[in-house]
């Protein structure tokens, strides 16, 4: 597993910072420059449970956020919900980070999902290869502002199960032919 250092901003992250860890070391031995995230067991347990995932994504986005800490889902506002397995997004229980607890309460959230909120925290995102992954975590974002801005205004449509389902179909090949290209 690849993963990005504990306590190393964004802006200054290269390449060679990244650190390695063995998916099926328990004891938390990583090979790199810089200590892995404090996140790493859930990073690896998501790995470990769902065999379509090759990426997880975990950030404190300041829209994602806002739901997390109000312990609120957001409900399919928008058709993009079908890229994320189902009509709401849920909300993990709040766990301290890096302990064994909070990648239960998250495996159990994302059954099902490719997301999740984290309770007091932010949220945690999946794909199949890292560059969905990071794509739907700018939807997921996305889909957070517009549910906050919905609710600003009085209220927001939530679409159907159905019609989620629907869209889901759809999916089905929306983006084959740009998988090869992005990874």
């Amino acid at each position: 597993m690849l993963i990005t250092p504990t306590a190393v901003g964004y802006y200054v992250l290269r390449p060679e910072m990244i650190a390695r860890m063995a998916l099926d070391d328990e004891a938390g031995i990583w090979d790199g420059p810089n200590a892995p995230s404090t996140e790493r067991r859930f990073h690896r347990d998501i790995l470990r449970t769902r065999e379509d995932i090759g990426a997880v994504v975990h950030t404190n986005t300041s829209w994602c956020t806002v739901p997390a800490v109000a312990r609120r889902s957001i409900p399919a506002i928008h058709y993009m919900f079908a890229a994320f397995g189902g009509p709401e997004n849920r909300v993990a229980e709040h766990a301290r980070y890096g302990i064994s607890e909070l990648s239960d309460n998250i495996i159990e959230a994302m059954e099902g999902r490719n997301a999740c909120l984290l309770a007091n925290h932010g949220m945690v995102v999946v794909g199949a290869y890292l560059s969905r992954a990071i794509w739907l975590a700018g939807e997921l974002e996305a889909l957070a502002y517009q549910h906050y801005r919905a609710l600003a205004i009085g209220s927001g449509h939530v679409l159907t199960p159905a019609q989620v389902a629907e869209t889901a179909r759809g999916f089905e090949t929306y983006g084959i032919e740009s998988r090869e290209v992005a990874d």
